[in-house]
């Protein structure tokens, strides 16, 4: 039998599941660990985004909570130069294999890219590249030597393609344990960073940072304040004890690899170019269609062009949509090194640039509203905040009609102590975010119910708060036999 050697289990309900099933496994697992070696345990939750969402990559500050469903990961050091990663999904165990020696070529790390393409050939295995590419990542960024292979058992109770950032929550706790296991020393703020190169390089996805950061870096029952530019924690904000933030799962998946997502990340990027442009800031050519601003003027981000700013000098000169083709003939390209412009597409511009900054001036309000006496005008403005936020996100077209239902729903309680409601995440699909009083979960379920009645569509509520990575730590587990 495993025992905690070291750590606290913090009597978190899914960490003692995971022990309980490595202690007593099912039949397929039951020569998966070896009973001699030290297995190494972390855990990682999801996050709600209760404000800021995609205006992340365009260096906003974004406001996130912790949630209390989680990933947790179990890694123990094994002989050889393998990985065996288990996933524990629905009942069944997706399985995946592979050497480590496919990640070098003439003893260095191939190239991110190389590492993508090894992924992408492997359409019902790509799951594993969240949990591989950790090791990819280590070996790439920190130049770790990787002189055993490890076998990897994930366990997560956070919906894939629900907006409450499960792949953050998977590569986090696979991070956290790696590292745990095989004594490597990175900073809370690092793990996030080197998760999101994970996701952005060898997945695939242009995510922003906050999912990473608020896996790693949030507190139960406080909002993860991160100002994206490009990853700077403010101070923690205390989420008064008389409200409460729930989400409601549409029951229509999302995905940041979608061309809805990645389109709008593009035109915000094409925005700030155009603004850099008309302000007469020089831009270089440093890449195909990527250039850089050499005047720091905003700081190089988007979100830091003020609303009243942007609509005095530039909103009635940023076209409303503009070809691939015609941008890159015109600017030869955008800051952004993590999205590729397409010439024969057309992309929205002028609401995706919009967005960007009025977002991070709503929530840097909303922040604000939060610290002091809690009451009912400020609840209203803070609802009021979320619901523009909503609004704002369905201009852009990252809304869905039955994601816009559920906001409605909870317009139509605003009676039952509910005050505002918004689309989370990269949006297109996913959770809604609802603000209201503790006692109001009632009204929440409510929603929840009628929602599924009218859309034939299950939807899970996500309520309360879990620590982040950083605040659990890691458990060692050693069998009892060779206690000292």
């Amino acid at each position: 039998m495993f025992q905690v050697a070291e750590g606290k289990s913090q009597k978190l309900k899914d960490v003692a599941e995971l022990i309980e099933l490595i202690n007593n496994p099912s039949p397929d697992l039951r020569d998966f660990f070896d009973f001699k070696s030290d297995i190494f345990i972390a855990r990682a939750p999801g996050r709600l985004d209760v404000m800021g969402g995609i205006a992340d990559y365009s260096g906003s500050l974004v406001l996130e909570m912790p949630i209390a469903e989680a990933t947790v990961a179990a890694v123990q050091k094994c002989d050889g130069r393998s990985l065996k990663i288990v996933s524990l999904s629905k009942g069944e165990h997706l399985i995946f294999e592979m050497s480590l020696n496919d990640f070098e070529q003439m003893g260095e790390p191939i190239s991110y890219a190389a590492a993508h393409a090894y992924f992408a050939e492997l359409s019902e295995n790509h799951w594993a590249s969240y949990v591989a590419g950790v090791f990819f990542g280590l070996m790439r960024e920190r130049g770790i030597v990787f002189e055993k292979g490890a076998r990897v058992l994930i366990s997560s109770d956070v919906p894939a393609g629900k907006g409450v950032s499960s792949s953050a929550a998977l590569e986090v706790a696979t991070m956290q344990a790696v590292c745990a296991a095989f004594d490597i020393e990175i900073e809370p703020r690092e793990t996030a960073i080197l998760c999101q190169k994970v996701e952005n390089l060898i997945v695939g996805a242009p995510c922003g940072v906050m999912d990473q950061m608020t896996s790693a870096c949030g507190e139960e029952n406080r909002l993860l304040a991160l100002l994206c530019q490009p990853a700077e924690l403010q101070e923690t904000i205390e989420i008064p004890s008389e409200i409460a933030f729930w989400g409601i799962d549409s029951g229509v998946r999302h995905a940041v690899v979608g061309a809805d997502y990645a389109s709008v990340r593009v035109g915000a990027f094409m925005g700030y170019r155009i603004i850099c442009e008309l302000a007469g800031l020089n831009a270089v050519k440093i890449d195909e269609g990527i250039v850089k601003i050499e005047d720091l003027r905003w700081n190089n981000y988007l979100s830091n062009v003020l609303p009243s700013e942007f609509e005095r000098f530039f909103a009635a000169q940023i076209p409303e949509r503009i070809g691939g083709a015609e941008f890159l003939k015109r600017y030869q390209g955008t800051t952004d090194s993590v999205t590729k412009i397409h010439p024969e597409k057309v992309y929205p511009v002028k609401l995706p640039t919009a967005h960007a900054i009025y977002e991070n001036f709503r929530v840097r309000t909303f922040g604000e509203l939060l610290k002091g006496v809690m009451n009912k005008r400020k609840l209203q403005l803070l609802g009021e905040l979320m619901f523009q936020s909503h609004a704002s996100y369905a201009a852009c077209g990252l809304c869905e009609k039955r994601t816009n239902r559920l906001v409605e729903l909870t317009a139509e309680k605003t009676s039952k102590n509910l005050y505002g409601a918004k689309i989370t995440g990269g949006g297109s699909g996913g959770t809604v975010a609802i603000l209201g009083l503790q006692k109001s979960e009632f009204a929440v379920r409510e929603i929840a119910r009628k929602y599924a009645e009218e859309t034939g569509l299950e939807s899970v509520v996500f309520q309360g708060s879990s620590p982040g990575a950083a605040a659990f730590g890691y458990l060692k587990l050693k069998n009892e036999r060779f206690f000292a």
